[in-house]
């Protein structure tokens, strides 16, 4: 499917690839899985673990998000997560907080001083080695580069990123976040921006798997302001995580 095709980009989504919330024991254990082979197994960020199953302490105040082939038999293809304020201490930092401390740009935005329910972090992005074909891409957990997007005698649409940041910018909208933050590839506003998507870079580099931005963007905004051909994959993602919540949304855990 290419960008001539803008029109049917969400019917061209739905041919091709579904997501889901992963609110069910087993599709957070398929999230785990995801995360084991690509963060342990495939790159080394992470300790291979007995069950295969990467996990770490933010997990339980996450919400998870899991993408899949849409025709069976359904393959995993990859997978990511917004971590929320913990509901025993709100205040407690987000991830990025303690690994950009001292890159932080206050003046811009302050994480400590906002309401903490109405903030979250995007992390854990992963996508399996078989969709990672690119040279170099087989390096990193999930890329977004110029290539993906094609030429202008060839485009082409990246189904697989743009559908996992959809996803979790639809679980932020369902559970009244205002500012997602993230550490990001330096350039992936600039790729962004190509979609209507403003990224705003809230702090200098740091070294966490490569060289990162702590960078932030407003859930409203983005809504609003997607390019139009990208509005039909944006409903179709919202109509497929509204489906796991009709289901019912699982309770956050608490430490015993």
């Amino acid at each position: 499917m290419s960008l001539l095709d803008r029109f049917s980009l969400g019917e061209g989504f739905k041919k091709y690839f579904e997501v889901a919330a992963a609110f069910s024991d087993d599709l957070r254990n398929d999230v785990y899985g995801i995360r084991h082979e690509v963060y342990c197994e495939e790159l080394g960020f992470e300790p291979v673990r007995p069950d295969r199953r990467e996990i770490d302490d933010n997990d339980r105040h996450s919400l998870h998000c899991l993408l899949r082939t849409s025709t069976e038999p359904r393959i995993l293809v990859g997978c990511n997560r917004l971590v929320m304020a913990r509901p025993e201490d709100p205040a407690h930092p987000l991830p990025f907080e303690h690994a950009c401390r001292a890159t932080l740009d206050r003046s811009i935005i302050d994480p400590a001083k906002e309401p903490r329910g109405s903030i979250a972090e995007v992390s854990r992005l992963a996508v399996r080695a078989h969709y990672r074909r690119r040279k170099g891409e087989t390096k990193t957990a999930l890329a977004l580069s110029e290539d993906d997007f094609g030429t202008k005698e060839q485009p082409r649409f990246p189904y697989i990123p743009i559908g996992l940041y959809l996803a979790v910018v639809a679980l932020a909208k369902h559970e009244g976040i205002e500012t997602l933050f993230m550490l990001t590839e330096p350039r992936l506003a600039d790729h962004f921006s190509k979609l209507g998507v403003k990224i705003t870079q809230i702090g200098g580099p740091v070294e966490h798997r490569g060289t990162r931005v702590p960078s932030m963007m407003n859930v409203d905004h983005v809504i609003k302001n997607l390019r139009f051909f990208i509005k039909p994959i944006w409903r179709v993602v919202v109509e497929e995580i509204e489906a796991g919540y009709a289901n019912g949304r699982p309770a956050f855990q608490t430490p015993a």
